[in-house]
């Protein structure tokens, strides 16, 4: 009798577990149904996807050939869904949404665990149709939420009703995203394998379709080995759903699959591109998205590059020197650690990685080691000197808002390979970013055609460019044209001046009373000497012989505005504003031996076909016509600046590139707001600088020379690669007397032989009120 009433008692709890699951079941289907009602009037019109008008890739090219950009920041190639080839599709749908063609828009079960975590408050998980993504796709954000779900299966719903499958599969094809920068799937057989659709082979038709699950660590540019996982599963399915055999399978799954180098052929001149964008858009209007229009710019690729890279390590290196500012965000990570993993890395694929400051995780702290999951996947561990920019944030008392722990947002960096010959990384270090940012702009002096053009550190982050827009104190950079301005009034290099402290008409202290960088008084020192030590005082006695409005007019010809300099003594010290690109075009002046240039970034503007829309006009020759600085000058305003690249204040300008024909002056205004280093070589005029979108201080000891001038030297060493050096040639009107070198009127004497002047000159009475508050940001720094 035992066994039966056992076998009763296992019959009654099965049905009452049943009766709970249906009960269950049921409970969440009328929550669905409440959901989807609520939901159902806060869905967007289907316009976009009903109506879809692909963007036909704005595309923007390099003078030498090389693309900068399509349409901005993505890539998108459109390809009619007749033309894709039938093996892409049958393995998107197999390893996406085998029943694609059988099904009306919605995974039930994908909805069925959607109720389940609304119940349970567990997280969200569930695979969607190729339908569902399409809705996600156009209209929802990445968030997993139930919220989403619901709506992206009424979105899913509404779709299917109004488009063909094959429709759909198209708006798919084309749309989804699939990893460095590369929207649909023919964008991305170009980014990964330089190739068409109809180029690829099985292989290679497997890899890209495995993409997708998630496109920022499984493609085959960031980690090889987890794309051919997916490759795997994808040849997997289409042999299970009988597309392929078991030898094709085995053949691809044993190929070597070569992928395109992405960070060689990838080339960041996002400023540039959004400059191309706009000279467009201004002439076509809208229709520049969507009618295969080509740009060509003035940019050569391996220029930018180098422009690129060293402005980057430049702020890094800064960055580097700042104290710790707190981790960028907290996420609360699962207690199991079996699904930290997975967690970290969804998590990690809605913050942006990038290719030097990578995004992490923090999953373990102590005060000696932080391990940390990358966006990639791949975990890391930092010890020792990779913790050094932490400070005390590993400790126990830490301030909240600095302390680094598990759950902890932070940015690592790659430590350099070692020991030599090695590509891996010797580690790992962690790092932030930077607060400050920096431009960098060259172009040839004798056409005025950018070569290189770097508005910011990071585009996506901050679209400002820079090198452009960002009128800034040029400190001491600004001297060469008031030394400039002097050889036109008697004075020449060998002219001496006092480098002492100004004094009032009384004897006493004024109001004004700046300083030089170096804190010293030197006393009477050549014109000469005074440019290469960067003095302030004696450029003031300079200004002061010459006259503020002398200056004012003068700097003009070289493509100032007067009205963005002061009209009193601090324009000695660059108290006026400038851009970086203004200012490269105005040292071209001196490069080129005196004549005006305009800055040219786009040259030529075709539509599909091939026909001109626009082109700039060809650069005008270097003659009087364009002249606007005797050639002279020019001559001895770059002597001057030899020596301040050999000498001088930029003296690591010639000691690192190894030649002697190097011309340019720094920069740096009161309190290292600004950092400047602008300058020119044969063939090649470039301004860098360094500061803060809000100024303020860039560091204490922080300068041009030690800021500015790395970026300069590193982006001209790869500038001025198998450029012959190129004496500077004497021009006619000048003389060498064995000294120096003066103007040919003045080979015997007669020029001006001394300035000082023992007071201070007084200031107009409408300018004492703006110097004296100009002194505050004036008094001693621009060096």
């Amino acid at each position: 009798m035992i066994a039966p009433r056992r076998g009763f008692v296992i019959v009654g709890t099965l049905l009452l577990a049943a009766a709970a699951c249906l009960l269950v079941a049921l409970v969440g289907l009328a929550a669905l149904a409440l959901a989807a009602a609520y939901y159902r009037t806060e869905l967007p019109a289907l316009d976009r996807v009903t109506d879809y008008r692909p963007v036909q890739h704005l595309q923007v090219y390099t003078s030498d050939g090389v693309e900068i950009a399509q349409f901005g920041s993505e890539r998108r190639i459109f390809v009619p869904v007749g033309q894709v080839p039938k093996l892409l599709k049958d393995a998107v749908i197999a390893v996406e949404d085998a029943d694609f063609y059988a099904h009306a828009g919605i995974s039930w079960r994908g909805l069925a665990r959607v109720a389940w975590a609304a119940l349970s408050g567990g997280r969200v998980h569930g695979a969607s149709t190729i339908t569902q993504q399409v809705a996600r796709t156009f209209f929802l954000s990445m968030r997993r939420t139930p919220e989403r779900k619901i709506k992206e299966a009424l979105l899913a719903r509404q779709i299917e009703h109004v488009l063909t499958k094959d429709q759909i599969l198209e708006r798919y094809l084309n749309q989804i995203y699939l990893g460095q920068r590369s929207y649909g799937y023919a964008a991305a057989a170009q980014t990964y394998f330089g190739k068409t659709l109809a180029e690829l082979d099985l292989a290679e038709t497997a890899m890209l379709a495995g993409i997708q699950q998630n496109p920022v660590y499984a493609n085959p540019a960031v980690n090889f080995e987890r794309a051919r996982l997916r490759q795997a599963t994808v040849l997997r399915r289409l042999h299970e759903v009988g597309v392929i055999s078991e030898a094709e399978r085995q053949a691809a799954l044993a190929q070597k699959v070569s992928v395109r180098d992405e960070t060689r052929t990838l080339l960041h001149a996002e400023h540039v591109a959004e400059m191309a964008r706009r000279a467009v858009v201004e002439r076509l209007g809208e229709k520049a998205y969507t009618e295969g229009i080509r740009v060509t710019t003035s940019i050569r690729a391996e220029d930018q590059r180098a422009a690129h890279a060293a402005l980057r390590r430049a702020v890094l290196a800064h960055e580097r020197r700042q104290p710790w500012r707190g981790p960028e965000d907290f996420e609360a990570l699962p207690a199991n650690e079996a699904e930290v993993e997975r967690a970290a890395a969804a998590l990690l694929k809605e913050q942006r990685d990038d290719d030097d400051l990578r995004v992490a995780v923090v999953t373990a702290a102590s005060p000696r080691e932080i391990s940390a999951t990358l966006a990639s996947g791949e975990t890391v561990v930092i010890r020792g000197e990779g913790l050094r920019a932490l400070g005390n944030a590993l400790a126990r008392d830490a301030r909240s808002t600095l302390a680094v722990r598990r759950g902890a947002v932070i940015r690592v960096t790659a430590l350099p390979a070692v020991p030599a010959g090695k590509t891996a990384p010797a580690g790992w270090a962690v790092a932030q970013w930077p607060e400050a940012d920096a431009a960098f702009v060259a172009l040839d002096p004798a056409s005025g055609r950018v070569r290189a053009l770097v508005g910011g550190f990071d585009f996506a982050r901050s679209p400002f460019n820079r090198a452009t827009s960002a009128w800034r104190q040029p400190g001491s950079a600004l001297k060469p044209f008031l030394y400039s301005a002097a050889l036109e009034h008697g004075l020449m290099p060998e002219t001496l001046a006092d480098d002492l402290p100004l004094a009032a008409a009384d004897g006493g202290t004024p109001a004004w009373n700046p300083g030089n960088s170096d804190d010293r008084f030197d006393g009477e020192m050549t014109l000469r000497e005074a440019l290469v030590r960067s003095k302030n005082l004696v450029s003031i006695r300079v200004l002061q012989h010459l006259s503020v409005a002398t200056l004012r007019d003068w700097i003009t010809r070289f493509g100032f505005d007067a009205d963005k300099h002061p009209d009193n003594l601090t324009l000695a010290l660059g108290t006026g504003a400038v851009t970086p690109l203004q200012m490269a075009a105005a040292y071209a002046v001196f490069a080129n031996g005196g004549h005006r240039v305009s800055p040219v970034v786009v040259e030529r503007i075709t539509d599909a076909r091939g026909n001109v829309l626009f082109e700039a006009p060809p650069p005008p020759p270097l003659d009087e016509a364009s002249r606007v600085l005797s050639a002279r000058n020019a001559f001895v305003t770059s002597t001057l600046l030899a020596d301040v690249t050999a000498r001088g204040t930029a003296a690591r300008a010639q000691a690192a590139l190894q030649r002697p024909d190097l011309y340019g002056k720094t920069g740096t205004t009161d309190d290292a707001v600004d950092a400047w280093f602008a300058g020119y070589a044969p063939g090649a005029v470039a301004v860098a600088w360094v500061g803060h979108d809000e100024p303020k201080s860039l560091g204490e000891r922080e300068s041009g020379g030690g800021l500015a001038l790395p970026i300069w030297i590193d982006a001209m060493a790869r500038m001025l690669r198998g450029v012959p050096v190129r004496p500077l040639a004497s021009v006619d009107g000048v003389v060498h007397t064995g000294s120096d070198w003066r103007y040919a009127e003045f080979a015997d004497g007669g020029f001006v032989p001394r300035i000082g002047v023992p007071q201070a000159a007084p200031l107009s009475p409408q300018t004492a009120a703006s110097a004296a508050t100009q002194a505050e940001t004036a008094a001693s720094a621009p060096r």
